[in-house]
This record gives C-alpha cells, structure tokens and sequence, in this order.
C-alpha cells in the first residue's frame, strides 16, 4: 500500500489537470461552433480558422495524456506514448486532407472572383455572425488568460504553451471577423483570400505542436538514470536512488521519476530532501518536473525486489505527482 503525501506538489498537480480539462472541452464547443456556423454561413475562411481550434484542441489533449502516461511504482511511463504518436499521425492526416480541400476550394472560388464572376458560395454575413463570433473570443481570450496565469502560478510550460496556442486562436479568430466585415462592405475575395493565408498558418502551427509533443511520446531517455542517481546522493540523508526514468527535451521540459531510500532519521525530513533534490537537477538540466517514491521502511533497504511501505512526494514544481492505493 502507498502513502500519499498532501504536498504543495499535488495541489499543483490537481491544477494542472483542472486547467487543461477545462480549456480541453472549452475548445471542442467552441470548434463545433465554429465549424457549424462557418458551414453554415459559406464562409470557408471561419472553416479555415477552425483548424487552428483543432491543432489546440488536440495539443491539450496530448498534454492530459503525457500526464496520465507517468505512472508510479517502477511501471513504464511511457505507456501511453504509442496512442499518442498515433493520435498525431491522424491530426496530421486530417489537418492535411481538410487543409488541401480548403486550398481548392478557396482558389477556385478566388479566380471566379478575379475574373469577374459569381461565387459558387456565397458568404451570408449577418450581425448575429458577428455576434456569435464575439461571444468565441471572449471565452477563448478569458481561458488564455487563466491558463497563462496558472502556468506562471503553477511554473508549467504546457500550461504556458497551451496558454499562447489559445492566444493564437483568439488572434486569428479576429482576423477572420475582420475579413467578414470586408466581405459585408463588399469586399468578396477577402474570405477565399484568408482562407488561403489561415491554411498555410495551421501547416506551420501543426508543427510546432508536433515539435513541442513529441519529445514527451517518445521512449527516450531525456537524461542518464546515473546522472540522476548521482545528484541524489549528493543531498544528505539518501542512501540509495533506484528504478530512475525520465523522458522529455532538456532545456524545455523533462519529465523524471524515481525512488529513494532515505536514512530512517530523517525520514520526517523527506519533502526537504525532495526539494533539495529537484532543484539541483533544475540547476543543471532546466524545467523538470520530478516525482519521488520515497521508501519510508527500513526494510526496503534489503530487499528492492520486495513492496515496503512507500511514500510519495512531489518537487516543488511538480505538476505530475499521484499515487495508487
């Protein structure tokens, strides 16, 4: 049985989940309204500007999934990392077939405009448009807000980067009202323009989503369990540091787990060792985010084969920490 320790660590933890849940489901609504309103008003534009809604939506839901990928007690934690790489491999296949079909139809409907024709889709814009639109940017600017402020609060970069992606989203979404204006004083080529323009945006957006995820899916080794093993022992009171992973991209994030032994003197000392700890491998490696298994019977020592009574404690900074009983 494990012992969860009540931690600053997991307070931080719940938050993070809380944060990316919320802007999680927040983005799908606002992307069904999105593409149901851009299908309904002909404006390929609006359906343009959805890709974007859906390259967010799906970084959060990578971001919940790395979460719930780091498993405690010795288990991998990388075993969610092929449902996530597959995941990515399929929004690169939707975004690619939904963004050519757009090109096509943008530029068909562009050269009908420039050569003097009728659009074979014709953009209905209307106040309730605008005002629909209006109601998105404020629900997406007030959850950027949240999460750029809880990332800082909470020293998260996923809450950070899920923060500018939605920032992003709200600019973009502006940008499209802007055009809608044009088309509503009679500026028709500007919606199949954008559409071009927000298209070629989502394809440099979906790789830095893909670049910023990817380094968390992969079972690579972020940094050398020795290594780690090493600044353990370098704080007094651990004698001995053991089943040692990480994964990420140091420099940007790295996620590690380990498990120590400390001396049964200082058992009551053990966030403090904690601390000391992840602030060591800070100082040499960058953001990480560190969650301890810490063995608080002095029979684990003998034998590591064995279950002995454990206790979990999180870093400061730990947005990952969680146990099972």
């Amino acid at each position: 049985m494990q012992h969860q320790a009540m931690t600053e660590g997991q307070n931080r933890a719940q938050g993070v989940r809380q944060i990316l849940f919320t802007s999680f489901w927040l983005m799908l609504l606002i992307l069904s309204v999105k593409v149901s309103v851009g299908w309904r008003v002909r404006s390929l534009s609006l359906m343009a500007e959805s890709l974007h809604t859906l390259l967010t939506s799906v970084s959060t839901f990578l971001s919940l999934l790395t979460l719930k990928a780091y498993r405690p007690n010795g288990y991998p934690i990388y075993g969610q990392g092929k449902r996530e790489v597959v995941i990515t491999f399929v929004l690169i296949a939707i975004l690619g077939f939904a963004g050519l079909n757009l090109i096509g139809l943008s530029a068909q409907q562009l050269i009908g405009v420039i050569s003097g024709g009728t659009q074979s889709f014709p953009v209905r814009v209307s106040w309730p448009l605008m005002q629909v639109l209006g109601v998105l940017v404020v629900a997406s600017l007030g959850m950027a807000i949240l999460g750029l402020y809880q990332g800082r609060v909470l020293s998260h970069p996923a809450l950070r980067f899920n923060a500018g992606q939605l920032f992003k989203d709200v600019l973009l979404t502006l940008l499209v009202i802007g055009g809608l204006v044009g088309v509503w004083v009679g500026i028709r080529w500007l919606d199949v323009f954008l559409a071009i323009v927000l298209v070629l945006l989502a394809a440099g957006s979906c790789w830095q989503v893909v670049s910023w995820q990817f380094p968390l899916m992969v079972e690579q080794t972020a940094i050398a369990p020795e290594v780690l093993a090493q600044i353990a022992r370098q704080v007094g009171g651990v004698t001995h540091c053991y089943h040692i992973r990480s994964r990420g991209l140091v420099g940007r994030l790295v996620y590690v787990q380990m498990h120590l032994i400390v001396h049964p003197d200082l058992a009551n000392l053990t966030p403090l060792i904690a601390e000391r700890i992840e602030t060591f491998i800070q100082e040499r490696y960058g953001p990480v985010h560190v969650t301890f298994f810490i063995v608080d019977d002095i029979a684990g020592s003998a034998n590591f084969n064995q279950s002995p009574s454990v206790t979990e404690v999180n870093g400061k900074n730990d947005p990952t920490g969680r146990s099972n009983s």
